[in-house]
């Protein structure tokens, strides 16, 4: 009996063996560069804006980038555009309702099909985009820079960095913002471009 129990500890143990070295990444940037652009390209008007209200953890292992997990908090009410009106309209009830809604999240499971180019891993995300309250599997594009020992660079402040882009596209429709109207100036499909780094201090 106890050497069963040796050999389950054993087992266990060595199954976290490929997880021990993963780091955690913090996504809230201390210089406040992190952002996401945003484009939408309606037949009567080209909406640009961004978001900076970044948070989230993202755990990656140099060793095994697949295992790579975490989430990614974009606060809604630092979505801006140039027209302040349009940030009023883009805040309200009948779109992105950020009174009930204050974050838009994506939840990264791991990821797929990763290969080096050049300095870079590129694999697809696997992971839940929520948007308005739903929910929905998504599968992205993205390209990761291991940066070790380089945030003393970047800050003063000994630790590695996380590079994070990606550039993909979501409908508005398929997360209930309304879905349908003004598509002749709000445009149903929306680029998103992701350039987020992840800090881990020594």
């Amino acid at each position: 009996m106890k050497n069963t129990i040796l050999s389950l500890a054993a087992s266990a143990a060595l199954g976290l063996v490929p997880f021990a070295n993963a780091i955690d990444f913090d996504l809230e940037d201390p210089k406040g560069v992190n952002n996401i652009v945003f484009l939408l390209d309606a037949p009567l008007e080209s909406i640009n804006g961004t978001a900076t209200g970044i948070t989230g953890t993202v755990s990656f292992d140099p060793a095994k980038p697949e295992a790579t997990t975490g989430k990614v908090v974009v606060a809604v009410d630092s979505l801006s555009v140039a027209n302040p009106k349009m940030v009023e309209h883009m805040m309200g009830a009948k779109w992105l309702d950020q009174k009930k809604h204050q974050t838009i999240t994506f939840e990264l499971k791991g990821l797929s099909g990763v290969k080096e180019k050049g300095a870079k891993l590129e694999g697809t995300a696997r992971g839940v985009m929520t948007i308005k309250g739903v929910s929905k599997e998504m599968e992205i594009p993205v390209s990761l820079s291991y940066l070790k020992g380089k945030l003393a660079d970047r800050q003063r402040t000994p630790g590695d960095i996380l590079v994070i882009r990606s550039s993909f596209s979501v409908k508005r429709s398929d997360f209930g913002v309304n879905p349908g109207d003004s598509e002749d100036k709000v445009a149903d499909e929306i680029e998103l471009r992701l350039s987020l780094g992840g800090f881990a201090p020594y």
